[in-house]
């Protein structure tokens, strides 16, 4: 009789999650592309009009500037105004729990109840992690409000990656300029191969295929490059 061995245990192994909820990501990827995009595009409009020269210089250090201040302001303005609004919130859970302890537990082990366990277990659950207050607070901000709340977002680390992104992306188009360049062609193709490989990045740090969100954001970019350039055109014929 043949014995058939079973196959060894081997363990789940579980992978290790990218952080979805940082402050960082989302204002360094929208900096960058904004700063390449917009640059371009504005450095296009004044070679449009005026052809490049010095012109096209100082428009375009000018938008970086402008630019990459301007986003540093916002998202320090967006990101600080969330945060207040979550602490503001856990203040609220705070004050419930040390006015009703019975009340909020009672919460806890109804939404555990509603989340499938058995009442007895709910009820076991919720009291468990009632004993520690600041434990019991981290718990319900979780849960309530989706927060953790020893993790929220930084608008210093907002500013500071939406500034240096959108600098870095808009002096793409800027750079050929800065070392005498006469025209558009190599700016076009490094804006290019920007707009192509800062599409392809992000899109593999989502998951998703890097042609696709490369060629996503060059048909962007190029899209408002020639509208601000044929704006640009226009307005010099015109003037002239």
């Amino acid at each position: 009789m043949t014995v058939e061995l079973a196959a060894p245990y081997s363990p789940e192994r579980h992978r290790h999650h990218r952080d979805v909820t940082g402050g960082w990501l989302r204002p360094a990827v929208f900096g960058a592309m904004d700063g390449l995009v917009s640059n371009f595009a504005l450095i296009a409009g004044v070679v449009g009009a005026a052809g490049a020269g010095r012109g096209a210089v100082l428009a375009g250090f000018a938008g970086l500037v402008a630019g990459a201040c301007s986003m540093a302001a916002g998202e320090y303005t967006s990101v600080k105004s969330q945060t207040e609004l979550m602490r503001a919130e856990i203040a609220v859970e705070r004050r419930e729990l040390a006015r009703d302890p019975e009340g909020e537990q009672a919460e806890l082990a109804a939404l555990y109840r509603a989340r499938g366990l058995e009442p007895d277990l709910a009820a076991k659950v919720a009291a468990g992690l009632s004993v520690n207050p600041e434990q019991a607070l981290r718990v319900h901000v979780r849960e309530e409000l989706g927060v953790d709340p020893d993790d929220l977002p930084s608008p210093y680390l907002a500013a500071a990656s939406s500034f240096g992104a959108f600098a870095v992306g808009a002096l793409v188009p800027l750079a050929p300029f800065l070392f005498g360049a006469s025209g558009m062609v190599v700016a076009v193709v490094l804006s290019l191969l920007g707009l192509f490989g800062f599409g392809a990045v992000v899109a593999r740090m989502t998951a998703r295929p890097w042609w696709l969100g490369g060629l996503r954001q060059l048909a962007l970019g190029v899209a408002a490059a020639s509208v601000t350039y044929g704006l640009g055109h226009l307005l010099g014929v015109t003037v002239s």
